[in-house]
């Protein structure tokens, strides 16, 4: 895999799922740099991955072809305002992996420096196994969204919206989602062990069957729907449990949840990004 010269910035979980999924993918780790204040943070990825590393952005950034912003959304604007010179000057491709900072900010951070595209991955993407959504400035061409669709897709799946506002209903739903899906693995092996099963055996029923479930509903060949209609016969064990879920109106809890983190999501980007 070919790939022209990256500087991350920032060297967190997110930065290093990255540089594996590429290195792995065939990039050449010559053609990195990656900052971060932390000299711990900095040795880790070094010693992971064999990449240069510098606690000066600026540095990282000189001869960068793609920047990839993979900092904290509470200092994003410090460190974007800061390497507004290196960036007006070299005209990188800016890839922002920060949650909730708006492109409008992004661009006014860097004085009107429109090439750059937002995206929201999420946790399995430490495991390779992620999905990230981007949405991209009008300015970005067919060319760059490829050359970012193609960085983000060697941690996972990926996904394009329409508009930048979809983007916090993408946080709800993505971003936020391995909790509900933790929530509910929690949940059922506590109700497990409530019907008399040992820890360990509650524990590895509840996570090979959320792991094994997930993987029947990737194929695609049924929609989620549709499997749970097949696993569901009349009158039998399973339409048992699903009716408690109707009952206790499991569909409108899952919808306000969702509903409330988008919200939250909309909030905070207003807070970042101003």
């Amino acid at each position: 895999m070919q790939v022209p010269r990256i500087a991350f910035i920032g060297a967190g979980n997110m930065a290093r799922a990255l540089i594996g999924g590429l290195i792995a993918s065939g990039a050449d780790r010559a053609q990195f740099s990656v900052a971060d204040p932390s000299a711990v943070a900095l040795d880790a990825v070094r010693g992971q991955f064999g990449v240069a590393v510098t606690t000066d952005n600026a540095s990282a950034v000189e001869r960068a072809q793609i920047v990839i912003l993979a900092v904290k959304p509470q200092v994003m604007r410090t460190v974007v305002t800061a390497l507004e010179p290196q960036i007006r000057a070299h005209r990188p491709l800016v890839v922002s992996v920060a949650a909730g900072i708006p492109l409008a900010a992004i661009t006014n951070w860097l004085q009107g420096h429109e090439r750059v595209v937002r995206t929201m991955p999420n946790r399995p993407a430490l495991l390779r196994c992620g999905v990230t959504a981007l949405f991209a400035a009008a300015a970005v061409t067919n060319t760059d969204r490829q050359l970012a669709e193609t960085l983000l897709r060697t941690v996972g799946a990926v996904v394009w919206v329409a508009g930048e506002s979809e983007l916090n209903a993408v946080t709800a739903v993505s971003g936020s989602g391995p909790a509900y899906f933790f929530l509910l693995i929690e949940l059922l092996e506590a109700a497990a062990r409530e019907q008399g099963l040992a820890p360990d055996v509650a524990r590895t029923l509840s996570i090979e069957t959320a792991y094994g479930a997930g993987c029947l509903a990737r194929q695609r060949e049924f929609s989620p729907a549709e499997l749970r209609q097949q696993v569901t016969s009349k009158a039998g064990t399973t339409e048992a449990a699903l009716r408690e879920f109707e009952t206790a109106n499991l569909r409108g809890i899952v919808s306000r949840a969702v509903a409330a983190a988008t919200r939250r999501s909309a909030e905070l980007a207003e807070q970042y990004g101003e």
